[in-house]
């Protein structure tokens, strides 16, 4: 005969069984939602870059912009509103980016694989004068994030594209 010690122990086992069952299924169910949720928030900013104004705006800054200098860049660009507007409007949009991706609300690699040659484009246009701005103005902060999102995206297309030579 069964007694009631063996009874308790097996309905211990199956219920233990049912909690890490339940368990398992909410983490996989988590983490699914987690990725849905990034893809969500990470689908009107990637539909920034593909609208025309934006496009405009930067390849302009891409390919007709040049300079010497912070001095120089400022003359040429800076000053005048509607260009001010339009370098803004770009690198502050990266810096967005770069927010979102340093506080792992958007996967880099997502990021890499929709964006990256523009963010390192963009970067690497005119990295050196912002970097010039932020010593001459006092201003550590400015666009850091742009610059951060860079060296990961940077990062991940070496990783992914070793025949490129950056």
């Amino acid at each position: 005969m069964v007694d009631l010690a063996e009874i308790q122990a097996a309905y211990y086992m199956v219920a233990a069984t049912g909690v890490i069952i339940a368990a398992i299924f909410y983490i996989l169910n988590m983490r699914a939602t987690l990725q849905t949720r990034q893809a969500q928030l990470f689908m009107p900013i990637y539909s920034k870059t593909t609208e025309k104004d934006f496009m405009k705006d930067n390849w302009e800054i891409l390919d007709e912009w040049k300079w010497i200098d912070l001095d120089d860049f400022e003359k040429k660009y800076l000053d005048d509103r509607d260009n001010r507007a339009k370098f803004m409007a770009c690198s502050d949009y990266f810096e967005g980016v770069g927010v979102l991706v340093k506080r792992k609300l958007i996967d880099p690699e997502l990021v890499d694989d929709l964006v990256s040659s523009g963010i390192m484009r963009f970067w690497e246009k005119t990295g050196s004068v912002m970097k010039e701005w932020r010593l001459r103005h006092h201003t550590p902060q400015m666009n850091e994030h742009a610059e951060y999102l860079y060296n990961e995206v940077k990062r991940i297309a070496e990783r992914q594209h070793p025949e490129i030579k950056t």
